[in-house]
């Protein structure tokens, strides 16, 4: 068998769907990529039996349909040294053999039978199915993945929830500390259904996401999901079990609000944090009128540090305590200039939200607080 593709074509497409293989494998099969050739479309699989990518490329010209697998990191180091030119891939169906010519030389490398490569399951007759574009998708798991957990004693938190409705799509992360909740009108369902994505999956349409166009599909089952992208589809296995009802977390009743500027908060935060305890990265929030008083103190080691900031703030003054790095990654994750801070009391948890919500999105974000010592 033999076929013509573009060396960049291929490297890019081998690059996005290789980073689901696993270094390390309980099939040794799954280090490859399954290649299958039919009528000039080339589609080439990865996989690590949970998590299944398949993109499809037009080759240049095929002789015959045919499948083999290849080890996907020789193949990936190979083409990485190549500049963009028409590459001839020469394959024996019945050794396996294989000969990659180039313009100044040739590869010679062995690949393996196909048939050894799992099957990607299918779902079910009663599979959900909705639709929205890739950029709304790629926005609400952008605000969540971070706040996922890697908790092996509750695994419905390690993943982001989809919570559609009829209405609207809410994706949802939380590791216990901090939770996401963003909802978006600008997609829906036909019906009320829901499904936790793993961690991993998510990232991997993170990479995904950024250069698609048309539409994002999304279809799953009580097991399974399948997102079919423009050029890429992937089939994950979901994470089964009920997730927690994150709605009754949530305070309602908020009275003290401050709207500070983000990126002056963060700064603050960066700076005043190098000098709170290691153990509990603890930092202290005084809120008195229209000023913020960020602070930290080690006693251990006897060091503090305090930053005073203008914000807009008429409530009663109270102090409230948190983990740092957790607030930090708050910050990070909102992309407002101005952001609220919601708090009922020093023991209920925080609410950060957008000054200004993007169109059609509605994101809340929550943290634990932390007890203060004075």
């Amino acid at each position: 068998m033999k076929f013509i593709v573009s060396s960049n074509t291929l490297f890019s497409h081998l690059q996005n769907i290789s980073r689901v293989v696993n270094s390390k494998n309980s099939l040794p099969i799954l280090e490859c990529l399954l290649f299958e050739i039919t009528d000039g479309t080339l589609t080439v699989t990865a996989s690590d039996s949970e998590t299944t990518i398949i993109t499809s490329l037009e080759v240049n010209e095929n002789d015959e349909n045919g499948r083999f697998a290849v080890s996907c990191k020789t193949l990936l180091d190979a083409l990485k040294e190549i500049p963009e030119q028409p590459l001839t891939f020469e394959v024996n169906l019945t050794s396996y053999e294989i000969v990659v010519q180039y313009q100044n030389g040739k590869y010679n490398f062995m690949g393996q039978n196909a048939d050894e490569y799992p099957l990607i399951p299918s779902l079910s007759d009663s599979a959900v199915r909705l639709q929205m574009d890739p950029s709304v998708l790629l926005g609400g798991i952008n605000k969540a993945v971070f706040a996922t957990a890697d908790d092996e004693l509750r695994p419905v938190m390690n993943g982001i929830y989809f919570d559609i409705t009829p209405e609207d799509v809410t994706f949802v992360a939380s590791d216990g500390h901090k939770l996401v909740r963003c909802k978006t009108l600008a997609a829906r369902g036909e019906e009320r259904a829901a499904f936790i994505l793993p961690k991993k999956p998510a990232n991997m349409l993170k990479n995904l996401l950024p250069k698609e166009a048309g539409v994002a599909i999304i279809e799953f089952d009580e097991r399974n999901a399948v997102f079919t992208l423009e050029r890429y589809r992937m089939v994950c296995r979901l994470i089964e079990g009920r997730y927690p009802n994150y709605n009754s977390v949530i305070p309602q009743n908020n009275p003290h609000k401050m709207t500070v500027d983000r990126v002056q908060l963060i700064g603050a935060l960066r700076r005043v944090s190098i000098f709170s305890s290691q153990s509990s990265s603890l930092i202290k929030l005084r809120m008195d009128e229209n000023q913020v008083t960020v602070s930290a103190q080690d006693i251990d080691f006897s060091t503090s540090a305090e930053e005073k900031h203008t914000c807009q703030y008429d409530g009663t003054p109270m102090s409230i305590g948190f983990k740092s790095t957790f607030l930090i990654d708050i910050l990070n994750n909102i992309a407002s200039d101005e952001v609220v801070v919601e708090l009922a009391d020093p023991s209920r948890a925080g609410i950060i939200v957008p000054a200004v919500q993007e169109d059609n999105e509605d994101l809340l974000m929550l943290l634990m607080p932390m007890m203060l010592n004075d």
